[in-house]
């Protein structure tokens, strides 16, 4: 599989997307969307800007994305579930974005057969782009990533997500152990896909999200497993090959890590 023409384009469109941010960062107003989640007009501008790229190199994929203009469902094109499907998240951070913080990206992910086969993420402010494509390793810019491989010990970092509430309004009892009982560096950036590129980097040992959504981990997914991490659900079971049969925005909890963190994050989340 040659994901390099795929990878160029992804790469070239996430940097004019991000362009479109930028040029917006701190003059747009905070809109509501489904389940009263933040919006602006630069998400969707985002959007439109990939989308309409995406079609015209690749008329035959098919295309999931956070937003549409309206705010009261997801963009959902996609004729053949099992094939290759772009994953949008144009603003990674969108309350980052709308207070100030200059910690948000633009994501693109490519599905094939359910599994993320390409992944670009560009953290905008910064203007750092990290790539992957299946077979040739992660990169931000001509630096080539891997994960840490030691466990979590005394002054290891671990990136959580910063909304902790489980179904039932807390936050896990593994959370609040972390926070409470280990030396662990804890770190929220607000961001999630950034938060997964702090693994890719070796910065971090792993990552955890509770209430992502699939564009939060298609294309962070990619770059990760491209530098030897693992990805899984909480519980440690596979997410990908990822089913879109029916896919509507619900939530898509993951963890991921080097893999002796992964299995001492997944072992600690178990007890």
């Amino acid at each position: 599989m040659n994901l390099s023409e795929e990878l160029q384009y992804a790469t070239e469109l996430s940097r004019a997307a991000g362009a479109v941010v930028l040029e917006n960062y701190g003059k747009v107003d905070r809109l509501l969307k489904r389940g009263n989640e933040a919006v602006s007009d630069a998400d969707r501008a985002s959007q439109r800007l990939i989308v309409a790229g995406l079609r015209r190199r690749f008329p035959g994929d098919g295309i999931v994305g956070e937003e549409n203009d309206t705010g009261d469902a997801i963009t959902f094109d996609v004729t053949n579930p099992s094939g290759r499907n772009w994953v949008i998240d144009p603003i990674d951070g969108t309350n980052n974005f709308l207070q100030g913080l200059g910690i948000f990206a633009v994501c693109i992910g490519l599905l094939e057969g359910g599994q993320p086969v390409l992944g670009v993420v560009y953290d905008v402010t910064r203007d750092q782009l990290y790539a992957a494509a299946s077979g040739q390793g992660a990169w931000l810019g001509t630096q080539r990533l891997g994960v840490l491989k030691t466990p979590l010990a005394d002054n290891g970092m671990l990136m959580l997500t910063s909304n902790l509430l489980g179904p039932d309004g807390k936050a896990p009892a593994y959370a609040r152990r972390w926070l409470d009982q280990t030396n662990w560096k804890i770190r929220m950036l607000g961001a999630a896909s950034l938060e997964a590129m702090q693994v890719a980097l070796g910065v971090a040992h792993g990552a955890v999200t509770l209430n992502g959504k699939l564009w939060d981990i298609a294309a962070p997914a990619a770059i990760v497993l491209e530098a030897g991490g693992i990805v899984t659900d909480p519980k440690g079971n596979n997410i990908f090959p990822f089913d879109l049969n029916g896919y509507r925005g619900a939530k898509v909890p993951y963890v991921l890590g080097g893999p002796a963190a992964h299995t001492q994050m997944i072992s600690e989340m178990r007890r």
